[in-house]
């Protein structure tokens, strides 16, 4: 099938080298401006962009889809290079019902859950920060509600006990790589279903000051939430009044006031919650490196209380 595809990070760079894999041919691909990354903050381009360029596909880079004058390569690509549909992951640009309605088949999305739960931006981190089971890949049919479109694929993913944001994600970028190119093989018999209205949930986006925990909540919550918020934007806990990104902890048996260190060895360093305690096994000090509980007591005075 001839496809325009929308995405930007390396979720879609996932389904799109899938796409490009199965067969299928890619008029146009639409993708987020260059942005600056990294110590130099130099322009890098999307993990999707250089999928594109490296098979030589045309890019179209906007900074927003308000304008009509945007629908333009759009419409060229659905006529003059007779693109069918639009598939789009992650793109992070909402699509007015205007560009909706430019391909002849329509726009498809590839959701990182089991809709109707965890609609929006950031489904991963959600699904592990409330201590779900499981989370899956949803292929839906796109509309101007957020996340609302009927669904055509579902597959399901356990989460397992120690899944982070970071190695969940990989598995659901292969998961809805290979859903989607299932779904275009068997496009005119899939039935659209529409999305139940009772288990509706959103994923808001991530916000930096989410990563401050706080030692008065359960030590299963603070686990689960150093877990969601790895590798972004990187859980952060107060040791001896010095803030340290946290990227491993379990919840672990144990009692004192919030914030206490309870104990601290090669094992990890365990502080005191509002219920139970967290084991910190892998930190990260301002302006150095992840390491082990060992390493990062080394020549450090923390001590337990």
């Amino acid at each position: 099938m001839k496809i325009i595809f929308a995405g930007t990070p390396e979720f879609a760079a996932t389904a799109l080298q899938a796409l490009l894999a199965a067969g299928h041919e890619v008029a146009l691909v639409l993708t987020q401006p260059d942005r600056p990354a990294g110590r130099g903050m130099v322009l890098q381009a999307s993990a999707v962009k250089k999928v594109a360029l490296a098979h030589g596909i045309p890019v179209f880079q906007p900074e927003r889809l308000k304008d009509p004058a945007a629908h333009e390569p759009i419409r060229a690509a659905c006529v003059e290079r007779s693109a069918e549909l639009m598939v789009v992951a992650a793109y992070g640009l909402i699509l007015p019902q205007a560009v909706l309605g430019l391909p002849r088949r329509g726009c498809i999305n590839i959701h990182a859950s089991l809709l109707p739960r965890w609609r929006g931006a950031a489904p991963i981190h959600r699904a592990i920060e409330a201590g779900d089971a499981h989370t899956g890949i949803t292929i839906m049919r796109m509309e101007a509600g957020l996340d609302t479109g009927p669904m055509l694929l579902a597959r399901a993913l356990d989460i397992e006990p120690q899944d982070t944001t970071g190695s969940l994600h990989d598995r659901l970028a292969a998961l809805g790589g290979e859903l989607v190119v299932e779904a275009l093989a068997r496009f005119d018999q899939l039935a659209p279903v529409v999305q139940p209205a009772d288990g509706v949930t959103y994923a808001a986006k991530i916000a930096k000051a989410e990563a401050q925990l706080d030692w008065s909540q359960p030590a299963a919550v603070l686990a689960r939430k150093v877990r969601a918020f790895n590798p972004f934007p990187g859980a952060v806990v107060s040791l001896a009044g010095e803030p340290v990104k946290a990227w491993r902890a379990d919840a672990v048996a144990g009692g004192g006031r919030p914030g206490q260190v309870l104990a601290a060895d090669a094992e990890g360093i365990v502080v005191a919650c509002g219920e139970g305690a967290l084991r910190l096994t892998e930190l990260q000090k301002p302006g150095g490196r992840r390491v082990a509980s060992a390493d990062f007591l080394s020549g450090s005075r923390l001590r337990p209380d």
